[in-house]
């Protein structure tokens, strides 16, 4: 089989599209092919070694796709030919991919295997990270990094639906645009006061910041109010400072990581969870935009492209 491979970490020149063993199913794993996959900030920290990544090299990086059951063990539940998709299983950059059974998700016939690979991993950390690790209520001021992203455009539609006030910030008047079409009441740009911004949106800051960019954190700190609090999910822009726990103490401001593999525990809970997230597409209450579609022998290309911060919405990689 085809795959998207890497022996060393470093820049998306470090990408080889070549022909890999296919994987052996073990006990308690289906082998899926992948019809669509969906690419992550957390593919390019894999990429260079930011993060950890299960196997030997070649590495194969990936952990979002939807595909078709290509065959199961003698006692599952999924038949060859069953519609699934996941958001949190490894080795997904590839045309088979041995998937644990409790962590596929059977697929409605309404939603294509674009929108589930599209939605899954982003729309399903948005929604932890607004009933999880911070359960965001009517009338709290949200501050929203990246917001011309595809989890920072789901984070506004989910955060607005529970009735808070959101500001958006992003890097570009076009990303600005695309948050305030997402639900953002206010927007702000990164080379602007931001920090400024977000004090006065607040009222003497906001009540919590989302912060996926990581070198931004110290200014999000300064953003929320006594008492407020800050989610950090990622590092898109490179690490965060250090953070002196002291500076928490005298302001009575909380820290909170967030991390979707620490809530999906259970099949059980990325199904019901999905299950919330398709009838929020289904009603149209929910909305997923597709930035581009790349080949996945094209995953250089998309690496760039993602790393750039050219994309205003989801890349997914086609097999």
């Amino acid at each position: 089989m085809k795959a998207l491979t890497f022996d060393t970490f470093g820049g998306p020149e470090v990408l080889s599209y070549r022909d890999v063993p296919e994987p052996v199913p073990l006990a308690g794993e289906v082998l899926v092919r992948t019809r669509a996959i969906g690419l992550n900030f957390a593919d390019i920290y894999r990429r260079r070694g930011d993060y950890h990544l299960a196997g030997s090299p070649p590495f194969i990086a990936g952990y979002e796709a939807a595909g078709v059951v290509e065959s199961a063990l003698p006692g599952s539940a999924l038949a060859p030919g069953t519609r699934v998709a996941f958001a949190d299983s490894p080795f997904a950059n590839a045309e088979l991919v041995a998937v644990p059974e409790d962590k596929l998700i059977p697929l409605p016939d309404d939603v294509s295997f674009e929108m589930a690979a599209s939605l899954l991993l982003q729309g399903l950390t948005a929604q932890f990270l607004i009933r999880d690790s911070h359960l965001v209520r009517r009338d709290e001021s949200v501050l929203v990094h990246a917001a011309g992203g595809g989890v920072g455009q789901l984070l506004i539609q989910l955060a607005a639906a529970q009735g808070a006030r959101v500001l958006g910030l992003t890097s570009s008047p076009a990303k600005a645009d695309l948050a305030r079409e997402a639900g953002a009441e206010a927007v702000a740009l990164y080379q602007d006061d931001w920090v400024g911004r977000a004090t006065s949106f607040g009222g003497g800051g906001v009540d919590v910041a989302y912060d996926s960019v990581g070198s931004t954190l110290a200014g999000s700190f300064e953003a929320v109010r006594v008492g407020g609090h800050v989610v950090f999910y990622g590092m898109a822009g490179g690490p965060p400072p250090l953070v002196d726990p002291r500076t928490l103490m005298d302001t009575s401001k909380t820290l909170t990581g967030g991390d979707l593999w620490n809530i999906l525990r259970t099949a059980d809970d990325r199904r019901s969870r999905a299950a919330k997230l398709f009838g929020l597409v289904r009603e149209g209450r929910l909305r997923v935009r597709v930035a581009a579609q790349f080949r996945l022998a094209e995953g250089a290309v998309a690496h760039r492209f993602l790393e750039g911060r050219e994309s205003t919405g989801k890349i997914l990689l086609l097999p």
